[in-house]
């Protein structure tokens, strides 16, 4: 009687367990598996499986009718269809499985030492000459492959989706690079624009777990996959692990966020050198991910010199980062930002010592012309980080320290304008109104006053929240503007205002030694409203030339007589710019500093 036409399969629902029924035949052993029980028989299981065989020879004495088959790679279900290749039903082997039957075999021996063609030769077939010839097939079945280890990578079948994953991607690439090449009108073989579209296989390794994953983007560098396919990759994977994480920390105290800790991780630790494989954005996100799950020092610190290379395309957004640490009263992460900003100055530091002459991206400073990129970046960089400044200003909780280290992060020269710089330090003595008058001082010492522009001038000069010296030096500033603009407005480019009258300032040290602190504050708020007259009457004077200037060009537009020339110089003359005037209602600034015997100096801010 052929028994294979007679078998059947029944569940029970009560005792949840599988008995194969034979209608004519009883079943003569019991086989359990993670408590699952199979009611077979054992002339079709020795017959293909050599573990099972064994089990059988050596309890022959005992009869055994039950076998109970512990860490079983599959479960019941590859099992099942183990079974029924002893019984010789059909099945189909799939992408699914193939994996499974291949470690199950191995496990019960099912190979051709016990019977040709059986089901571990069946297997191996399928997958050497089905699965590993296709990219999206080496994928689901390295998939199945997460749950059986470490067999599977003893029988090699990892090694070989891996492998065949990352040389199936690259060849791709290639193929793709070629169907690119065109000639142009010239008849120059170049590459065309078009977007390539062999990348489709980015998405599929999102299904795969972290290690698989990391193996996998290894073997893609090695055979020398595009990094931009790399970082696409990356981002895909992030973007599917840890967008659960993106809303704040609710979850951050729990002992969830191994998993994404360790993605993280990963994910950092194959980010290709090449600065543009990913944007700079996704590497924010990287960073803010690894503060809030509280990643590895060195994995921070790789993102912070990542992102310190090409701070220039950066973002006010991307540097809020909002401070995680529970022993940090702070808003936002100023340390994190201050460590990103000195990387960033040391790659300018670096790309002085001229050893890296050859490498285009070696560093981002190189030349020191107006029109280099060195000063595009410097501008566009301290532009942001001043933004920041005032962003961070406000907090109560910041302290001094830290604002300056963010400020002095910077060279000298990043800052061609302090307008922006001037902004924030004057919003964070708004917010910090208790700063001590030394303090104060510390911090406006930071804002080069010639930097500043006509309208932060002025703004500056009326500002109660500067110090009084920093007000003295402001107002002293713009008066050499205007005295600057009015000489050039009348003798042209050429002729410059005497060195004494471009500039003239009190040696402080002198009038400290002669006055006490109390007089040294009164001469200081005096010379202060001196100035104020001194800035005003200048600007009237201004504004006076400039209309007088133009009547006299329309007057030469329709005379141009000798007698219109004479005019002319009598009326400039006249107005007599930097004399001193009876109207005014106190003594200038070198009359008061006659007065208390105090040195005069000429000399330029």
């Amino acid at each position: 009687m052929d028994l294979h036409h007679h078998l059947t399969l029944a569940k029970t629902s009560r005792h949840r367990s599988n008995e194969w029924i034979f209608r004519d035949v009883p079943s003569d052993i019991t086989i359990e598996v993670n408590g699952v029980t199979f009611a077979l028989h054992k002339f079709p299981l020795v017959s293909r499986s050599g573990r099972i065989r064994k089990l059988v020879s050596e309890n022959r004495d005992s009869n055994i009718s039950r076998v109970e088959l512990l860490s079983l790679p599959g479960g019941p279900e590859t099992f099942e269809l183990a079974a029924k290749f002893c019984y010789g039903n059909n099945f189909e082997i799939t992408p699914t499985n193939v994996a499974q039957l291949c470690c199950i075999s191995e496990y019960l021996e099912m190979n051709e030492d016990y019977s040709n063609n059986n089901l571990g030769s069946r297997a191996e077939e399928y997958l050497n000459y089905i699965v590993l010839q296709n990219l999206e097939m080496s994928v689901k079945v390295l998939q199945q492959c997460e749950n059986l280890l470490p067999l599977a990578d003893e029988l090699n079948i990892v090694t070989r989706c891996i492998d065949a994953i990352a040389s199936k991607a690259c060849a791709e690439q290639i193929a793709s690079s070629f169907s690119r090449l065109e000639y142009s009108s010239s008849g120059r073989l170049h590459m065309s624009r078009q977007k390539c579209e062999s990348d489709w296989w980015i998405k599929d390794l999102s299904i795969l777990r972290i290690d698989m994953y990391q193996r996998v983007i290894t073997a893609m560098k090695c055979r020398g996959v595009r990094p931009e396919s790399i970082g696409e990759s990356l981002m895909s994977y992030a973007e599917k692990e840890l967008t659960k994480k993106s809303n704040g920390q609710q979850k951050v105290v729990d002992g969830s966020n191994d998993h994404e800790r360790v993605v993280v991780e990963t994910i950092v630790g194959l980010l290709p050198v090449e600065k543009l494989a990913v944007p700079l954005t996704f590497l924010f996100g990287l960073l803010r991910s690894a503060v809030m799950l509280d990643c590895t020092v060195a994995c921070r610190l790789d993102l912070e010199r990542r992102i310190g290379s090409q701070l220039d395309t950066a973002t006010l957004d991307d540097l809020l980062i909002p401070s995680f640490r529970h022993d940090s009263d702070t808003l936002f992460d100023v340390d994190t930002v201050h460590r990103i900003l000195v990387n960033f100055s040391q790659q300018d530091d670096s790309g002085d010592d001229g050893d890296d002459d050859d490498d285009p991206d070696g560093s981002v400073f190189e030349s020191d012309g107006l029109d280099s990129p060195s000063e595009t970046v410097l501008f566009k960089v301290s532009k942001l980080v001043d933004n920041y400044l005032a962003e961070i200003a406000p907090d109560a909780n910041l302290k001094l320290s830290k604002f300056i280290g963010v400020v002095e992060s910077l060279p000298a020269q990043a800052r061609t304008v302090h307008d922006g710089l001037y902004r924030a330090i004057d919003v964070y003595l708004k917010a910090h109104q208790s700063l001590s008058e030394l303090d104060k001082k510390k911090i406006c010492k930071l804002i080069d006053f010639q930097k500043l522009s006509p309208e932060a001038g002025a703004h500056a000069a009326q500002n109660e929240r500067l110090p009084l010296q920093s007000i003295v030096q402001v107002l002293y500033i713009e008066q050499l503007r205007l005295r600057n603009a009015l000489y050039c407005s009348e003798f042209g480019d050429t002729h410059k205002p005497p060195i004494h009258q471009q500039s003239w300032r009190i040696n402080s040290g002198a009038l400290s030694a002669a006055m006490s602190p109390k007089d040294n504050y009164a001469s200081l708020r005096r010379e202060n409203r001196e100035l104020k007259l001194e800035l005003a009457r200048l600007r009237m004077r201004l504004n006076d030339l400039e209309k007088e200037h133009v009547c006299m060009k329309r007057n030469m537009e329709k005379s141009n007589s000798r007698k219109f020339m004479s005019s002319f110089s009598k009326k400039i003359s006249k107005l007599n710019l930097f004399g001193n005037s009876s109207s005014r209602g106190s003594s200038s600034p070198s009359r008061n500093s006659q007065r208390t015997d105090s040195k005069v100096t000429a000399r330029t801010e």
